[in-house]
């Protein structure tokens, strides 16, 4: 297993649910972390914490924030994608602009910042990328619209494992179920039933540190039973 001493992590959607919980686990576990955040001004810095501001929808946010952590830390060895949004879409919506949105943040914002790490993740000849999706990234509830952005997240994750494997890079999509978080509050099953984010930042963790000959590309989560296919 690989060990955390020295090692640099960016962790996206630092402030709240999964980010929030993964940053304070890696944190804890002694990582070196540096979290991206709207409003950075909501998680205090620490020895081993640094905070940034970073949009996944404007465009350069991703690379400020690689050149930033890059220059406070000098290297990158991770790289943990949790910012997303929800939004309901249904196919025979008329409207694209919430599915738009979904698309720039939850697909192409972790694009952009595996694009923008590469090099560094390269660099350390196991640079690691963990992108958390969902179930709704292996099979299609009643928003498909989501769906469509989750399984996109996967598919870009094996896209990152087959080009960035010869460097080192190896590439896991999580999939949780429902996980007690905002975004889940929507949902009737009680939060102390679903999954909590510092389990699914627990995975997280175990992702970062499992070798490069034993790689896990995909790890699915449920918190009750799901019928995938």
């Amino acid at each position: 297993m690989l060990k955390p001493d020295g090692r640099v992590i960016m962790v996206s959607g630092a402030s709240r649910g999964i980010g929030r919980a993964t940053v304070e686990r890696l944190s804890t576990a002694g990582f070196t972390v540096s979290a991206g955040l709207r409003n950075p001004t909501s998680v205090a810095e620490g020895e081993r914490l640094s905070v940034h501001g970073y949009e996944a929808e404007e465009a350069g946010s991703a690379e400020a924030w690689v050149a930033a952590t890059v220059s406070r830390w000098g290297r990158i060895d991770g790289l943990v994608n949790v910012a997303g949004i929800h939004k309901v879409v249904h196919v025979f919506d008329g409207d694209e602009d919430d599915l738009d949105e979904m698309w720039r943040v939850n697909v192409k914002g972790p694009l952009r910042l595996i694009r923008a790490a590469v090099p560094l993740l390269s660099a350390t000849g196991h640079g690691r990328v963990v992108n958390v999706a969902s179930n709704a990234g292996k099979r299609v509830p009643a928003n498909v619209g989501y769906a469509m952005s989750k399984f996109a997240v996967v598919a870009l994750t094996h896209g990152v494992r087959r080009e960035g494997w010869e460097a080192g890079i190896r590439a896991t999509a999580i999939c949780p179920g429902l996980v007690a978080t905002d975004m889940a509050s929507v949902f009737p099953l009680p939060p102390e039933q679903m999954s909590q984010p510092q389990d699914i930042a627990a995975l997280i963790e175990t992702m970062l540190c499992v070798p490069n000959n034993a790689a896990v590309s995909e790890l699915v989560v449920h918190c009750q039973f799901e019928p995938m296919l």
